[in-house]
């Protein structure tokens, strides 16, 4: 079992960035920031330094820049299994295919990508975390053709059980951060639009 860690999961908007500068206050000890996507990456790398934290990030269907240097502390795991102390953590960039801009897939080249890596799931012992910009299809989604979610992402959380799902791209506002979360089997999958702070890993759900 890995340590307990303080994770803040973005997306979407920079809810920290006010007055020209972040501003923190709500947030306890931040051991990682998650970014589901369609933030600034300037906003990302002050979120990591104001922190003192490493931020692992996808893009979404918004970030359309062609700058891809490297920000400090911050790391594009897009079709990437990395390793954080004992958590692995998988991510995925874009939405689904709706005008042909960057970072749009079909749900045929989603899974092609998602089954590229199971070899290494395998190697690996599967997968603790999941960060992509779209939802999981039936879980959050839209019903329109930008919206839609991956039927692929269920695929993934039916066979590995990741213990956390985190997505954005879907703008909606949560008056009670439980209201963001909904269950499925042992994964809790997040619409972290904006940001959701939570301890990994968490209580403990049955598979």
């Amino acid at each position: 079992m890995p340590d307990r860690l303080n994770i803040l999961a973005v997306s979407d908007y920079p809810v920290f960035f006010r007055n020209g500068r972040i501003q923190t206050e709500g947030i306890g000890r931040v051991d990682l920031v998650l970014s589901c996507g369609d933030l600034a990456r300037e906003y990302l790398s002050a979120l990591s330094r104001t922190f003192k934290a490493p931020l692992y990030f996808v893009k979404g269907n918004h970030d359309i820049r062609d700058d891809t240097s490297a920000l400090d502390g911050c790391v594009d795991i897009h079709m990437n299994l990395i390793r954080f102390r004992d958590i692995n953590i998988l991510g995925f960039e874009g939405s689904h295919w709706y005008n042909g801009g960057p970072h749009q897939y079909t749900e045929r080249g989603m899974k092609r990508m998602v089954r590229s890596l199971t070899s290494g799931l395998r190697k690996r012992n599967g997968v603790d975390i999941i960060i992509s910009h779209a939802a999981p299809r039936y879980i959050h989604d839209g019903e329109d053709q930008c919206h839609l979610g991956f039927k692929v992402f269920r695929w993934l959380i039916n066979k590995y059980n990741p213990s956390w799902f985190f997505h954005g791209h879907l703008h909606e506002h949560f008056p009670d951060p439980a209201d963001r979360v909904t269950r499925v089997h042992g994964t809790r999958v997040v619409n972290c639009c904006g940001y959701y702070y939570m301890e990994y890993p968490g209580e403990k759900l049955p598979g």
